[in-house]
């Protein structure tokens, strides 16, 4: 059992959970919320080495055939913490504002509500499988979040860094709105109201 919860693919499950707090002490290091532009790299540094492993403790665990329950449980838990976490980040530091600021707030409710319905789902024995469009839509948003880390940082190396950021969270949220709607189709079939 122990061996199973300290394979690689869980190891790098378990730094991805850990990233998330750095990330945000990256915009705390001055002692109050700022992203200056060594902050932000270092953030955007630790999140695409984070979002990276996403993809390959799945990749290793099939490959190495070291899936386990732990790891089921813990992958879409540390991508949704990850995720919110930056979200919430951005928009407390302003780099996520106005109307855009919809678009995350579409993610953020559409991962909890898939979460909850895969938490009731999963008690019915019922299981959703994670699509290949739900994979573009959470890539999408590592990649928006990821130019949006950058930020003004990377507005001063190439120019529209933070528009290109705003514009993938708006394309996210769409896809976000319509995996989420096929996840509730699928799951309200095995809902009994």
């Amino acid at each position: 059992m122990a061996s199973k919860a300290l394979n690689l693919p869980n190891l790098l499950t378990y730094a991805r959970i850990a990233a998330v707090p750095l990330v945000v002490i990256c915009f705390f290091m001055e002692g109050r919320l700022h992203g200056s532009e060594t902050a932000r790299w270092w953030a955007l540094g630790i999140f695409v080495i984070a979002s990276l492993t996403d993809w390959l403790d799945g990749y290793l665990a099939r490959a190495w055939q070291q899936t386990s329950t732990i790891g089921r449980m813990l992958d879409p838990i540390a991508d949704k913490l990850l995720v919110a976490a930056a979200l919430l980040l951005l928009a407390a530091d302003g780099t996520i504002a106005g109307w855009s600021t919809w678009a995350a707030i579409v993610i953020l409710c559409r991962e909890i509500l898939v979460s909850g319905l895969r938490e009731y789902l999963a008690e019915l024995k019922v299981s959703v499988p994670v699509t290949r469009l739900a994979k573009w839509k959470t890539a999408t948003q590592m990649v928006a979040i990821g130019f949006l880390l950058a930020g003004p940082a990377g507005d001063l190396v190439m120019p529209y860094v933070t528009k290109t950021g705003i514009t993938l969270l708006w394309v996210a949220a769409l896809i976000t709105l319509y995996t989420g709607y096929d996840y509730f189709r699928a799951g309200l079939r095995h809902i009994d109201v």
